[in-house]
C-alpha cells in the first residue's frame, strides 16, 4: 500500500518584502504523527517566495522520508495552492523557477494541494517564525522541543476541504486562466537558468578507521586525521586557493573539522558546523569491519543493505533518517549561499546521498559508488530546480605538493 504522507507549509515577511523565512512539518496521514520540521531564514525576501520556499522544503523533507509516497500538501496561500493544482497561471518571474523546483520532488500525479484556513496552519507558521527570530538574531534555527500534538481532521487529512472552507480572494492572487502552468509544462531537457550554488563536497582526510576499513559513523569513537590524512587536507587546500570558493561548512565530527579548518586557513574563511552534516549512527556496528558486522549480525546487515528503512543493530541512523536530515541540511545551506561556492566537507553517506537525490536515484544507489578519503565531488543547484553533478570521486588534486 503505497504509504501517504501530509506536508503543512507556510513562509513569512516582515515587511513584503523583508526578512523572511518559512517553516514545514510532514505527518502520517492517518495518525497524524508528526515525523519531520524544517525551517530557515531566507534573507530579505516577499511573503510568495517565503510561501514557495516553506513548500520546496517541506517536499523535500517527505520526498526524504518516502520517494513514493502519496503527499497531500495543505497552506494557507491561495496563490501558491491554485499555481501548483495548475489552476491559475504563473505570471512572476520570481515564482516560476520556485514552481518548478516544486514540481520536480516527486512524479506528476503524487502531490495533491488543498487550502486551509490559517488557524488551521498553527504548526507552519510557529516554525516560519521561530526561523524568523532566529535570523533576526543571527542565528540558524534549530529544531525545539516538539510543540502540543495536533489531532489530524475528522474524516482524515486527505479528505476535501468542505465548502464553507472556500479561500478567501488575496491581494497578490492572480485570475483564473486556460493557459498551461509554467510548473507543468518545462519538465525534461533543457538549460538550466539563474546562477548556481555549488556544493564542492570534499570528504574529509584519512583516519585510523578508514585505512582498516572499519564503520565510522557519530554514534562511536570520534577519531582524528593520520598523517596521511593531514597530508590529505593539505594537498586540497593547495588545490582550491584560487578557486573562488565563498565559504566553507563542516560536519562537526573531528576529521572533518581539522580538514576544513586546513582548507580555510588556507582560503582565509572561516568554518562554520551544519550538524546534518554528521555521518550515519552506526550503532553496534561502530568501530567493526564489515566482516565482523556480517558474522556478529547477519540478519540485521542483510536487512540494511536490502532496505533504507532499516537500522543499524543497537539503535543506529537508517539510509531514510540520514537523507532527511542531510537534505535539509542541504537547503539550510543553499539559502544561505545562495549563487555562491561552497565547500562542503563531510562523509561518506552525506555525500552519497546528496549525490544520488541530485540525480534522482534509489538509495540502492549509494551501494554502487565509491568514495576516497579527501576526494571531490560537485553538484550545481540552480535557481529553477535542476541540480547537476559535474564530478565525483575527483582524487587528482591529492597529487598537488603544498606550499
Amino acid at each position: 500500500m503505497t504509504r501517504q504522507l501530509v506536508v503543512e507549509a507556510d513562509g513569512g515577511s516582515r515587511g513584503n518584502p523583508g526578512p523572511a523565512g518559512y517553516g514545514a512539518v510532514v505527518r502520517d496521514a492517518a495518525s497524524g504523527q508528526v515525523l519531520a520540521e524544517t525551517a530557515a531564514y531566507i534573507g530579505r525576501a516577499t511573503n510568495n517566495v517565503a510561501e514557495y520556499r516553506g513548500l520546496i522544503a517541506g517536499l523535500r523533507a517527505a520526498h526524504a522520508l518516502a520517494p513514493d509516497a502519496a503527499v497531500r500538501v495543505r497552506m494557507d496561500s491561495k496563490l501558491v495552492v491554485e499555481q501548483m493544482s495548475g489552476r491559475w497561471k504563473i505570471k512572476h518571474p520570481d515564482m516560476k523557477p520556485l514552481a518548478l523546483e516544486a514540481q520536480k520532488i516527486y512524479p506528476p500525479g503524487a502531490v495533491r494541494f488543498e487550502w486551509i484556513p490559517r488557524e488551521r496552519n498553527k504548526h507552519a507558521d510557529r516554525l516560519a517564525n521561530e526561523a524568523m527570530d532566529a535570523g533576526r538574531r543571527g542565528e540558524e534555527w534549530q529544531p525545539g522541543p516538539p510543540g502540543p500534538a495536533t489531532e489530524p481532521p475528522a474524516a482524515g487529512p486527505f479528505a476535501e476541504p468542505l465548502v464553507a472552507e472556500a479561500a478567501p480572494a488575496e491581494a497578490t492572487a492572480e485570475p483564473p486562466s486556460h493557459e498551461p502552468n509554467a510548473a507543468a509544462t518545462a519538465r525534461g531537457w533543457g538549460p538550466a537558468t539563474g546562477t548556481p550554488t555549488t556544493l564542492l563536497l570534499l570528504r574529509h582526510g584519512e583516519t585510523p578507521f578508514t585505512a582498516e576499513k572499519r564503520f565510522s559513523g557519530s554514534g562511536g569513537p570520534d577519531p582524528a586525521l593520520t598523517e596521511v590524512g593531514h597530508a590529505q587536507a593539505a594537498s586540497a587546500a593547495a588545490a582550491l586557493a584560487g578557486v573562488g570558493i565563498g565559504a566553507v561548512v563542516s560536519s562537526p565530527l573531528r576529521r572533518c573539522r581539522q580538514t576544513a579548518e586546513t582548507v580555510a586557513e588556507r582560503l582565509g574563511l572561516d568554518v562554520r558546523i551544519e550538524e546534518g552534516l554528521r555521518e550515519t549512527d552506526f550503532g553496534a556496528w561502530e568501530g567493526l569491519t564489515f566482516e565482523e558486522v556480517r558474522q556478529r549480525h547477519p540478519d540485521e546487515l542483510r536487512a540494511w543493505l536490502s532496505s533504507a528503512d532499516a537500522q543499524p543493530t543497537g539503535g543506529g541512523e537508517s539510509f531514510a533518517a540520514v537523507a532527511r536530515r542531510v537534505a535539509v541540511a542541504r537547503d539550510r545551506t543553499l539559502a544561505h549561499y545562495p549563487g555562491r561556492t561552497v565547500l562542503t566537507v563531510t562523509h561518506v553517506t552525506p555525500v552519497k546521498t546528496l549525490l544520488r537525490l541530485a540525480l534522482e536515484a534509489p538509495p540502492a544507489a549509494m551501494f554502487r559508488m565509491e568514495l576516497s578519503p579527501a576526494a571531490l565531488s560537485e553538484i550545481g543547484y540552480y535557481p529553477d530546480g535542476k541540480a547537476t553533478v559535474r564530478r565525483f570521486n575527483d582524487t587528482a588534486h591529492l597529487g598537488v605538493t603544498p606550499r
